[in-house]
């Protein structure tokens, strides 16, 4: 479990608190699972609203305080708040950002009692960072979403619903660019196990090409949705060769707030 005790005491706090709509995304999010490859430097705490963020941070700033950690603001702007808080030798960043409220599925409830975002919708977003910026920790991210979560072309199918700047080819475009590493930039990373650079491009490439043979294979009427699996109660990559109703799959499109997939299929 790639957080670390330190953020996983924190989080535990804040989820005492009920006084805000925020929830936690971002890699702190995507990394709380046993499999998970890297551990996150900060938290990322998301806001549907400006205004919501402001009054989160004021209220767990009292929280926080109260508890006896230190905190030091070191980002503060209309709709995100950085702070570092310590105790002792350890410390974290917390992000307290706004977000758009259009996703895929509901906001979840932790293990700790917060709320988090769809895992579903934690892995879509990494694409789109990964698109949108070259940084090793998203490449990272982005190979554990496909390994673990969804396949890179069913990610990249239902993105383009949340990103309207992108068709599915556009996107994987963009993706192809990315995977041009040095060692050096995971040596920065704070990973549970050592990463095999070779091996991760290979895999990187094959999954590529993977991705491109999915999003030919789907009618473009759909472009923008997931696949949710009526059997296994999970998202999925359909097979391209046998109807979506025989493999009890139906489409899912987001919005805003999230909705849970409909289970009829007529």
């Amino acid at each position: 479990m790639p957080l670390t005790g330190f953020q996983r005491e924190l989080l535990a706090l804040l989820a005492r608190s009920h006084s805000t709509d925020r929830y936690l995304a971002g890699g702190s999010a995507l990394h709380v699972g046993p499999a998970s490859r890297r551990f996150s430097e900060d938290i990322d705490l998301f806001h549907d609203s400006m205004a919501s963020v402001a009054a989160s941070f004021g209220q767990d700033r009292v929280v926080l305080e109260a508890a006896g950690y230190g905190l030091q603001v070191l980002i503060s702007q209309p709709g995100f708040i950085r702070a570092r808080i310590t105790t002792g030798d350890e410390a974290t960043n917390i992000d307290w950002a706004h977000d758009s409220a259009w996703r895929f599925m509901p906001l979840v409830r932790d293990e700790m009692g917060g709320l988090i975002l769809h895992p579903v919708d934690l892995a879509i977003n990494k694409v789109l960072a990964l698109a949108g910026r070259d940084e090793a920790r998203d490449f990272v991210d982005t190979l554990y979403a496909h390994e673990h979560l969804l396949p890179l072309g069913a990610m990249v199918w239902a993105a383009v619903g949340k990103d309207p700047g992108f068709n599915p080819t556009s996107l994987l475009e963009q993706l192809r660019r990315r995977g041009r590493y040095q060692p050096e930039q995971f040596a920065r990373l704070d990973l549970a196990e050592p990463l095999d650079l070779v091996e991760a491009k290979t895999v990187w490439r094959a999954t590529l090409r993977e991705a491109n043979a999915f999003i030919r294979s789907r009618p473009h009427e759909e472009a923008g949705c997931l696949y949710y699996s009526l059997n296994r109660d999970c998202c999925v990559a359909p097979d391209p060769d046998i109807p979506l109703a025989d493999q009890r799959l139906v489409t899912h499109f987001g919005a805003v707030g999230g909705v849970l997939p409909r289970v009829g299929l007529g």
